[in-house]
């Protein structure tokens, strides 16, 4: 019912910085909470950041806590992650997800979430 698509990865480089950014169709975007995750090789999946429904409440991965920032505009039903000081070990495939019917809060859990990305690929080298 929903689909969301990734954009925005690519190589960069330490000290530098990313947005990614997932635009959704299919549902009501402003009715979902909405997560970042990443898996790396080898890794389990990794939450990294997750939004509720009217942005005022936000998670963040203690790995990335003060250097990704996640956003949402509801107008253009998307939502973004900014990576700023990206590191090596941040190298990983990144997936947006939706919660079709989360309560007011941001779920952390990955099966919490209905609906995701196909994935971006963001490699943080020098």
């Amino acid at each position: 019912q929903v689909q969301l698509v990734e954009s925005g990865g690519g190589l960069v480089q330490p000290g530098d910085s990313l947005r990614l950014s997932c635009a959704a169709s299919g549902g009501t975007f402003s009715s979902y909470a909405l997560g970042w995750f990443r898996q790396a090789p080898g890794k389990d999946r990794e939450t990294v950041a997750s939004i509720n429904r009217s942005g005022g409440i936000t998670y963040y991965g203690d790995s990335v806590k003060g250097r990704f920032t996640i956003s949402r505009d509801n107008a253009k039903n998307t939502v973004y992650l900014q990576m700023n000081s990206p590191k090596p070990e941040n190298t990983a495939v990144y997936y947006c997800a939706a919660d079709r019917v989360p309560g007011w809060s941001a779920p952390r859990r990955a099966s919490e979430y209905d609906y995701w990305g196909q994935g971006a690929q963001v490699t943080v080298s020098s």
